[in-house]
């Protein structure tokens, strides 16, 4: 295993500074309401939005499938219902968060062949969360300014807007955090270019399929209620995990460990402990916080398909860990 320096090589840069509470020993709601005043009396009132086209494409994807998967009750067939129980596990686990997260955006590990890095980014695509760069790139910003006025989807600025409006407003993200320069190690290979010039057609080239497998309930159960379920999921990851749950580690933002989260996604929501060590192959650190996606990397390292796989050394640990958890 490898154990990194506390500061993580990442090329998406060193963590910006700005203006926040200055200790945690406050209980949490009184550091949100802190921060949310300081942003309004900073902004004055609120932007107006304006969508542009891309912000019209996100709005039609989340709008439609939530449209689809209301409809669930009346196209439900048993096949349909495992068709989308299996997509959900194929594209939240193996894309979202083991290639997307971890593999591309903390580089916590790497694969061999290269091809595997892009089979699974390409799982991903499908689960209609943005083509991997832009995708990345959002995350590192998230580190980058985590729960200060550029980061672009804290709780600071409210639940809903961490959970799902901020994906409406991309020009609010570039005004936070400027042009998309961290995520120059991918930009450099023509396979993340080509799937981000072709994105769209990739999750209609999937459903084109299902519905010749299955007809109108593999649609509305393999896209609509199996891309609801892995939004929603992804999402709380932004939301409650910056609201609700324990902090074990000393870090300088809202990150806290919620174990219904990590259910739900796989082991990402052990989040305090992936702000501490946002380099670890592991976030699940403890022996009873399970960890799905850390299960599948230790896997392909044994298969010797996984190399260079970073974890925190118990030095690392001992310096970040809190006197009081409870603070």
């Amino acid at each position: 295993m490898v154990e990194p320096q506390l500061v993580s090589n990442i090329s998406d840069g060193k963590r910006a500074t700005a203006t926040k509470s200055p200790t945690f020993s406050q209980p949490e709601v009184s550091f949100l309401a802190t921060e949310k005043k300081r942003i309004s009396d900073g902004e004055g009132r609120p932007r107006v939005r304006k969508l542009n086209a891309y912000d019209r494409i996100a709005v039609g994807a989340v709008a439609g499938t939530h449209l689809m998967a209301m409809c669930a009750p009346f196209c439900f067939s048993w096949d349909a219902f495992w068709l989308a129980a299996t997509l959900q596990l194929v594209t939240g686990l193996f894309g979202i968060c083991f290639s997307y997260h971890r593999n591309l955006a903390h580089q916590s590990f790497k694969l061999l062949p290269k091809w595997l890095e892009y089979f699974f980014a390409y799982i991903g695509a499908h689960a209609l969360q943005g083509d991997p760069l832009t995708w990345v790139s959002n995350h590192r910003f998230h580190h980058q300014y985590t729960d200060t006025e550029r980061d672009p989807h804290s709780p600071i600025e409210g639940f809903w807007h961490s959970h799902m409006s901020w994906i409406f407003d991309s020009a609010m993200v570039r005004e936070k955090c400027g042009k998309r320069d961290n995520v120059g190690d991918m930009k450099s290979q023509a396979f993340y270019r080509w799937l981000r010039r072709t994105y769209v057609f990739h999750p209609l080239g999937l459903a084109l399929i299902l519905y010749a497998l299955g007809g109108l309930p593999y649609i509305v159960w393999g896209i609509g209620v199996r891309v609801v379920g892995v939004y929603h999921a992804t999402w709380f990851v932004n939301s409650a995990t910056h609201i609700w749950g324990s902090r074990v580690w000393n870090t300088d933002d809202l990150s806290r460990n919620n174990w219904w989260v990590a259910v739900l996604t796989f082991g990402e929501g052990w989040h305090n402990n992936h702000h501490a060590f946002k380099y670890s192959a592991r976030q699940g650190l403890e022996w009873w916080q399970i960890d799905m996606t850390w299960y599948v990397v230790r896997l392909l390292q044994a298969m010797g398909l996984a190399y260079d796989v970073k974890l925190p050394s118990k030095l690392q640990m001992q310096k970040l860990a809190m006197k009081d958890p409870n603070l």
